[in-house]
């Protein structure tokens, strides 16, 4: 028997090697080693001809790995440097033009250079030896031997298409080059790993490196059988419950039972099954389905608990609806539904983009806060169709019973699952809009709070395991987007309130309002109507009639009414015969609708002392609203009619007090408010009113009536005040000056600290009213008081608050 030196003599081959040029192919994924026999398959044309010239020449062929298996036509930096030279033992071509080769490996060799020819790989290789003449060590040589058949018998194993003649032939093989060649040739290693042992030159080396790689590679398939012995496993016991369940339909039919509940039972366990719920859940409804085989098909409590899981099968616990997120589409959704609210749809779209990003985005509720009518309904409907979801909505108006929220217990007759479970059954996904309308509308009563119910709903920490009453186990309602909608924030409870984003949605203006009108309602109630567009036509003078004439609302449901009752009319006269179609103007509205319901706001037409035109806010748009002052002999007594509130009361106070500090400035008479009664009316009396932006009214007007001067009646003011005669900013400014630009008013007043305010002004009203802006009372009065002269008894000249002092006309 040789020992291991002469067998390592044997095999190093002297390294005085020369220089060849040999076509070449470059393998993906491939590694040949010497004294190996490999099969393979070309494909690509470049290697197809170089197989071809090898036969032509002397079956040698070099064979490289390239780096990057994708890469369709290699250069010479993307093959490895070490590849063998081969013989081409036999090619086949199959039927699909695709070229078999047999080869086997003979030198090992370096690649100097390589030529990409334009028809094959031409490479320029020096042979080096396959092994090489570094200094072993017998006995450690013997040692990685041992170890490396031993594990090689371990990797056998777990591999038992292994064959046993090959196995036999390793263990019993003392030699370290044909162990290593016995291995390597018939494991599976990656290329990579392949091509670091065919680099390297030292045998023991190469043993390390080889064993390296079994130890990993049964590690791997260590894993894998535990895996697929879990999978088994579960098979197993899957194939047994089903072979049981054959078993028991099979005695049940032989004993004469119920065939029908037996296989009903059995269709209820498949259905909780495809469900994939939790553990836990499942376990609960397993129970509650053998329940239902153990009683009598007809019986109350069979009916009770099939109710039950037909309402839990049928909810979407699992399906989704795809969002289809396109943020220029949503706000050509949103601009062609709605009109305006142009900070309503900016905070939507940046919602709608979050959910491009972040697909389940959790914690987002909003509540629309706004008046009847201003379109926060549809904007639910909107956002669902923008964001391609399922809309479902929920009614809250007059519900007073948790057991809305929550459901009844399935123990009780009638019982259901609450509105939330419901709506998502409805749209048969776990991830629609809901819109909870009108969520300041709810109650409580003795069966309880449903707007403490809600806080669950709505809070996205609670929410994924919202548990219903009636369902029992908890459902995931936190990929759920939740908008409600509210007339008032003031009767919804802090702790809900809490939990929502306000958005704020303000009244139409008249401008808006027209809009509206002419662009949406008009045409939607002619089409509802039956009417072509040619039938009957609304000019702009009749619209804007309709909005002051014939309404008086926040939002435009009225005025969608007025326009059907003249599509009612129209209908008629068409139907009639009368005419073929009707025009309505400004002029005959009143013959088709009667007198006007509305007049215009009450207003001072000309200058006049002690009344100053104010701006009011009110739920249903700004109003003029005139404050008169009237002052008369008495002892000093402030009289305040008119229906106002404590505010307005207090700056009655104020007013008195700053017009006693300028009294002087005016010419009063400084004791006024010892001999004279003042009294202040608001037109109206039966509308209550309040609100602090009447500061600068009140003092305009109770200046004007002490001193005598007239207020310009072409001005209308808004604004509130301090003792000291600071002009502070009020709300509402929007609203309040389409109401001043409606009823003619050409120079407002405001504070100045409201001018970032007029950007959300309507455009026509900016450009149709010259605003000025103060800080403080001095300014309001010398804009709004008429300028008069007014004759100096010390110098017998006349002097005019509109010019210089000291521009002074003497007269003769």
């Amino acid at each position: 028997m040789k020992d291991i030196k002469e067998i390592i003599n044997e095999e190093i081959v002297k390294e005085d090697k020369k220089n060849i040029t040999l076509p070449a192919i470059a393998m993906r994924g491939l590694v040949t080693f010497p004294k190996m026999i490999m099969h393979f398959d070309v494909s690509r044309v470049m290697s197809v001809k170089a197989i071809e010239m090898a036969l032509k020449a002397d079956r040698k062929i070099f064979i490289v790995t390239q780096k990057d298996v994708h890469l369709e036509n290699p250069q010479e930096k993307d093959l490895y440097k070490i590849g063998v030279i081969a013989e081409v033992r036999q090619t086949l071509k199959t039927p699909d033009n695709v070229l078999r080769v047999l080869i086997e490996g003979v030198q090992r060799a370096k690649i100097n250079s390589i030529v990409n020819d334009s028809d094959y790989l031409i490479a320029d290789v020096k042979e080096i030896p396959n092994y090489s003449k570094s200094k072993v060590e017998n006995v450690e040589l013997e040692a990685m031997v041992r170890t490396i058949k031993d594990e090689f018998e371990l990797y056998c194993s777990y591999i038992p298409q292994m064959p046993k003649e090959l196995v036999s032939s390793v263990l019993m093989q003392d030699n370290p080059y044909l162990v290593f060649d016995n291995i390597t040739f018939n494991i599976s290693l990656d290329y990579l790993s392949k091509q670091r042992l065919l680099e390297e030159s030292n045998i023991l080396v190469r043993l390390s490196m080889l064993l390296e790689s079994l130890v990993q590679e049964v590690q791997i398939l260590e894993v894998e059988r535990e895996i697929q012995e879990q999978v088994k496993n579960n098979v197993d016991r899957n194939q047994k419950e089903y072979y049981l369940k054959e078993q028991i339909k099979a005695i049940s039919a032989q004993l004469g039972e119920e065939e029908n509940s037996r296989e009903e039972t059995f269709e209820y366990f498949d259905k909780i099954y495809d469900l994939n719920l939790s553990e836990e859940s499942t376990e609960k409804l397993i129970k509650e389905a053998e329940r239902l085989s153990k009683m009598p098909p007809s019986s109350q409590e069979s009916a009770i608990i099939r109710n039950y899981l037909d309402n839990v099968i049928e909810l979407p616990w699992n399906k989704s609806t795809k969002s289809k997120i396109n943020i220029p589409k949503a706000q050509a959704v949103l601009d062609k539904d709605h009109y305006g609210l142009k900070k309503i749809k900016e905070r939507i779209l940046e919602s709608i983009a979050v959910h491009a990003l972040v697909q389940e985005v959790t914690g987002q509720i909003i509540c629309l806060v706004g008046p009847p009518g201003v379109g926060k309904t549809s904007i639910g409907r909107s956002i669902a169709k923008a964001l391609g979801r399922k809309y479902v909505r929920i009614s809250l108006g007059g519900v007073r019973d948790e057991s809305d929220i929550r459901g009844h217990r399935k123990t009780y007759l009638g019982s259901m699952p609450g509105r939330i479970i419901a709506s998502l059954k409805q749209a048969g996904s776990n991830n629609p809009v809901i819109l909870l309308d009108e969520i300041d509308k709810m109650s409580n009563d003795y069966k309880g709070d449903p707007s403490s119910a809600m806080l669950e709903v709505l809070d996205s920490e609670q929410n994924k395991e919202f548990r219903d009453h009636y369902i029992e186990i908890p459902f995931d309602l936190s990929k759920a987007l939740f908008i409600t909608t509210a007339n008032t924030t003031q009767t919804i409870p802090a702790p809900l309130l809490d939990r929502m984003e306000i958005i704020e949605l303000t009244s139409y203006t008249r401008e808006e309002k027209f809009n509206i009108a002419k662009n949406y309602l008009v045409p939607k109630q002619i089409k509802k109507h039956g009417l072509k567009a040619s039938q009957m036509k609304v000019t702009d003078d009749a619209i804007y009639t309709l909005i002051d004439a014939y309404t008086k609302e926040a939002g435009v449901r009225t005025l969608e009414r007025t326009v059907a009752s003249l599509c009612r009319k129209t209908v008629k006269i068409v139907v009639e015969g009368s005419a073929k179609k009707v025009s309505f103007d400004e002029n005959n509205v009143s013959e088709y609708l009667g007198h006007k319901k509305y007049l215009k706001d009450e207003m001072s037409s000309k200058d006049e002392v002690g009344i100053v035109n104010g701006l009011a806010w009110t739920s249903v748009g700004g109003v003029i609203m005139p404050l008169e002052v009237m002052v008369l002999n008495g002892k000093g007594s402030v009289e305040i009619t008119g229906s106002l509130g404590d505010v307005m009361k207090e700056s009655a106070k104020l007013a008195v007090s700053y017009s006693r500090s300028v009294a002087k400035k005016y010419d009063i008479d400084e004791e006024f408010y010892k001999q004279k009664d003042i009294h202040i009316h608001a037109p109206e009396g039966a509308v209550p009113k309040d609100g602090p932006s009447a500061g600068v009214t009140m003092v305009t007007s109770m200046i004007s009536a002490l001193s005598g001067i007239p207020a310009r009646s072409d001005v209308a003011m808004t604004g509130e005040i301090t003792l000291h005669g600071k002009v502070l900013p009020i709300g509402g400014l929007r609203e309040k000056t389409m109401a001043a630009y409606k009823a003619g008013i050409k120079t407002v007043i405001i504070p100045k600290q409201n001018k970032p305010d007029l950007e959300e002004v309507d455009e026509i009203v900016k450009n149709g009213i010259n605003f000025i802006y103060a800080e403080t009372l001095d300014e309001v009065l010398d804009n709004a008081l008429v300028k008069i002269e007014k004759k100096s008894e010390d110098f017998g000249i006349i002097m005019s608050n509109e010019i210089d002092p000291n521009q002074i006309t003497i007269h003769s």
